[in-house]
């Protein structure tokens, strides 16, 4: 039995499961927010009870260290040496990275430079990779990439008809990201319908937030929504998604405003928040929605359109379509956005169960026995994948 820990270092978090492997038994799991802060968040939940402390925590070392004192002192390890490895989630492995890999300096130092493709997130994982090494000297560290599993893309599907140097200078085409939920969905779905995923035609939906559509075809991605970075694909809680780039010109003219300014108000202030001038919450806006507000309604109006836009694009490209899954915070929450996206697909034969499709929180399907397509609700689990490729990477079953 190996005790494994999987990691999403955030720049001001430290999200953590603590797996039994391979019989993925959860033994604990928490967070750890607001790191930098005197008034940090740390909660843990130890025998199913969620306990939360408020505390300061400098930074991720100090992170790290509050959670590895905390599973002794709480007697969940008995010692350090308990944990057999530990496995850190990567949004960003540009090409470097089709399958996760043991971290070693040569890791490390890519991760680094594909910052610029992640400057939000990549530092931050870093910063948690350093915590782990430090506290954890030798024990095995595997890094877990959002972009590997759409690796399998095709160069017509990956590449942007741009200048080719602008591609073998600077990396620039499509990574996507959410690629360790979109696999584990998949490979989930298959496993509902009793049928071998090589056979399936699956588009995965992750939807929250961030959010990003994929199509997978014999359990390969073929394409993916998001881009080179995760400002592209459908609009999101903050984010635009696809426009016409030469937004950026005209609003950097009008507005007096350097590209980069633009291109960070196209992050941070559109999408959800940008058309709806309420919230990046699709609760608040769905809430709106129903008090009247038609800004709140137009937000998600254009989300579910866009959403099934690619859906009816994957269509194509897949030569039809067995599954649809939805996952992720919206994915599995918002009965809503289900319906709208699945009714606007009624064209490829989608009818929606609505009673199904009213239930929270598991897995289920929500389209009826007449419907050409099956469309379900699977709660995703990245931190298992995460926890799966430690153990393989590392072999530490061989140990």
């Amino acid at each position: 039995m190996l005790k494994i820990m999987a990691v999403n270092a955030g720049s001001s978090s430290l999200k953590f499961k603590l797996f039994m492997m391979p019989g993925e038994e959860v033994i604990t799991e928490g967070i750890v927010e607001r790191i930098g802060w005197d008034d940090a968040y740390y909660t843990i939940v130890v025998n199913g009870d969620k306990i939360k402390e408020v505390l300061p925590i400098k930074n991720h070392s100090v992170a790290v260290r509050r959670l590895l004192d905390d599973l002794i002192s709480r007697g969940i390890l008995s010692d350090l040496s308990e944990i057999n490895g530990v496995g850190h989630r990567i949004v960003q492995g540009g090409s470097y990275f089709p399958d996760s890999v043991l971290i070693d300096e040569d890791v490390v130092q890519k991760i680094d430079e594909l910052a610029e493709l992640a400057p939000l997130h990549n530092p931050a994982h870093l910063t948690g990779i350093k915590a782990f090494l430090e506290a954890l000297p030798d024990v095995p560290n595997v890094a877990v990439f959002d972009t590997s599993f759409h690796q399998t893309m095709d160069e017509e599907t990956y590449m942007y008809a741009l200048p080719y140097e602008w591609f073998t200078k600077y990396k620039i085409r499509k990574y996507g990201a959410h690629g360790t939920s979109h696999k584990y969905v998949a490979m989930k779905a298959a496993q509902i319908v009793g049928r071998p995923l090589e056979e399936l035609k699956i588009v995965t939906c992750h939807l929250g937030n961030g959010a990003s559509i994929a199509a997978v075809k014999g359990g390969k991605c073929i394409d993916t929504s998001m881009g080179l970075t995760p400002l592209e694909g459908i609009p999101m809680g903050t984010r635009s998604g696809n426009i016409d780039p030469a937004v950026v010109g005209v609003i950097s003219e009008a507005e007096n405003l350097t590209a980069a300014e633009v291109v960070d108000i196209l992050n941070k202030k559109s999408g959800y928040l940008g058309v709806s001038g309420v919230s990046n919450d699709s609760r608040d806006l769905e809430a709106g929605m129903a008090k009247g507000n038609r800004r709140c309604k137009l937000a998600l109006d254009i989300q579910s359109k866009r959403i099934a836009d690619y859906i009816g694009s994957y269509f194509i490209q897949l030569e039809g379509i067995d599954i649809i899954v939805f996952t992720a915070g919206i994915g599995e929450n918002s009965s809503r956005c289900r319906r709208d996206v699945l009714n606007r697909l009624k064209v490829l034969g989608v009818e929606v169960d609505e009673e199904a499709n009213n239930k929270q929180r598991q897995i289920v399907e929500i389209t009826t026995k007449n419907s050409k397509v099956r469309a379900f609700v699977i709660p995703t689990n990245e931190e298992l994948m995460i926890a799966r490729d430690t153990v393989r990477i590392a072999r530490l079953c061989e140990k």
